[in-house]
């Protein structure tokens, strides 16, 4: 898959995710799996690439430069 996500966007999705998995930890009534919809903005931040953002043709990571 292609890369679509960039670096403060793939950090802010790595540190969203984090904070919603921990609703794990901290809520005890059936409201804490809802924590797991953290997986998502997780793993598409650790991957750098967005389903979403492919289908809508988004871009957040910097161009490569060839050459050097």
């Amino acid at each position: 898959m292609t890369k679509n996500v960039g670096g403060v966007d793939r950090t802010l999705r790595i540190i969203i995710g984090l904070g919603l998995l921990s609703l794990l930890l901290v809520l005890e009534s059936n409201a804490r799996w809802w924590g797991l919809v953290g997986l998502v903005p997780l793993f598409t931040g650790l991957f750098s690439t967005c389903p979403l953002y492919s289908i809508f043709g988004l871009n957040t990571c910097p161009l490569k430069r060839g050459g050097k």
